[in-house]
């Protein structure tokens, strides 16, 4: 990265001034603060920032975030990957060279500001859902951020018996949050024992040796997913899906559900499974 480059983007980040009309009482955005960045791979990485108290959100939502680029507010969805009750705001993201924000959102460090949306939305809400017996959470990528939140949720595991979440990569380093999956959630004080009880972890990688390889839609049209985890095929009558991630990966899934005669939900109507369509992909 040139050092004029550089200049320019701490410059984009700095530009996040209080004074800004969106910033004032009433305007859409506020301003927080990073706290802490971490890259998992030169692809990916996650920050966490403040998060103003008013703030309000259901797990499996996003928010509009970014940067002000020439005083003007650059911004994407993003999906919490903390949880509702959490004090911060933690986001996964890629990095795209030549993306308009990731590009320059990569750069980030703590101290810096970013700017956020100050109302949350989504379709990924268990309320959208009608009730049944196991949640499968399909993620690929970045889509794995909504669902961390999810399975942070304690009423998530009083609405289902199991929760299946499924992670698709490319390569291993690419698998955010394992340490935090299988280590540090099953001994929540709260409700640790739900999740070694409920919550199963299938991570899967394509471009790489790994226990698990292929594509989640490949995996599930198979049979293999549920085959490695001794589980029955999907059942309409006593499966949910959660779904989030790549636009092939969405694609193929709604066409094998709505061939099955699945019905997708939303906040007009739950259904069998729903789908978040805001997908990170600059």
């Amino acid at each position: 990265m040139s050092s004029e480059l550089m200049t320019q983007t701490a410059a984009a980040v700095a530009e996040t001034a209080p004074s800004h009309p969106l910033l004032k009482p009433g305007g859409n955005l506020r301003e927080e603060t990073v706290t802490h960045v971490h890259h998992w791979t030169d692809t990916l990485f996650t920050f966490k920032t403040t998060r103003d108290p008013s703030f309000r959100f259901i797990n499996g939502q996003f928010a509009m975030i970014g940067l002000f680029v020439d005083n003007k507010p650059l911004l994407r969805a993003y999906s919490m990957v903390s949880a509702n009750y959490e004090e911060f705001l933690e986001f996964l993201s890629i990095k795209v060279q030549d993306g308009p924000l990731t590009s320059r959102l990569q750069h980030i460090k703590v101290g810096d500001r970013i700017i956020v949306g100050r109302k949350a939305t989504g379709t990924l809400l268990q309320d959208n859902l009608t009730p049944a017996k196991t949640l499968y959470l399909l993620s690929t990528g970045t889509g794995l951020a909504p669902f961390m939140s999810v399975i942070k949720d304690p009423d998530a595991y009083e609405r289902f018996e199991k929760i299946v979440l499924v992670h698709g990569v490319r390569t291993v380093g690419e698998l955010a949050y394992q340490d935090l999956i299988t280590k540090e959630l099953p001994e929540n004080e709260f409700f640790g024992d739900e999740v070694k009880k409920k919550l199963v972890y299938y991570p899967t990688v394509t471009r790489e040796d790994f226990r698990n390889r292929g594509r989640v839609t490949d995996l599930i049209t198979s049979g293999k997913l549920f085959s490695d985890l001794g589980l029955p095929p999907l059942n309409i009558e006593n499966d949910r899906i959660m779904l989030c991630g790549s636009p092939a990966m969405l694609a193929d899934m709604r066409t094998m559900l709505d061939g099955l005669g699945w019905q997708e939900g939303s906040t007009t109507g739950a259904g069998q499974y729903v789908i978040e369509k805001a997908f990170v992909e600059q």
